[in-house]
């Protein structure tokens, strides 16, 4: 791979404009390959949620846990309507949101697709790597006072 500059520059390249950079790459790939489901990375993540549970999840449960996600906050609501209403999830007789068998699909299939995009992310980059980059970029967000979660 050639880099956008030589490493004594590249060390003086502002970690602003990169981490920006990479969001924008790696998040446009995401959403791309999701849209090939009809399915919105909002609406994956709530998937996600409520195939992690078998007793299914509540939307306040689901709402917890993803509402800082990219700064999805109070548009996931309409997310998961908007699953419930294609009918990819249900709500059972205690509110909780559960997977229809077309959903269960469609979540194995964008699971499938996240998997094969998460390789072509990583291609080339070791674990190592990627752990000090994760460790370096959550140090950068606690010295400048930001807050970072991800479960």
């Amino acid at each position: 791979m050639e880099y956008s500059h030589n490493d004594p520059e590249l060390v003086q390249q502002p970690i602003g404009y990169w981490s920006w950079a990479a969001h924008k790459a790696v998040v446009t790939n995401i959403r791309a390959g999701l849209a090939e489901f009809g399915v919105t990375q909002p609406q994956w993540w709530a998937m996600a949620q409520v195939a992690a549970d078998e007793n299914g999840r509540t939307r306040a449960e689901v709402t917890e846990v993803l509402q800082g996600y990219l700064d999805v906050g109070s548009s996931l609501a309409g997310e998961i309507d908007a699953l419930l209403v294609r009918g990819l999830l249900t709500v059972d007789g205690e509110n909780r949101l559960r997977p229809t068998s077309e959903g269960d699909t469609v979540f194995r299939q964008c699971a499938q697709r996240q998997t094969a995009m998460r390789r072509q992310t990583h291609d080339g980059i070791a674990d190592e790597e990627y752990l000090v980059t994760l460790k370096v970029l959550q140090r950068m967000i606690h010295n400048v006072g930001g807050e970072a979660w991800h479960h």
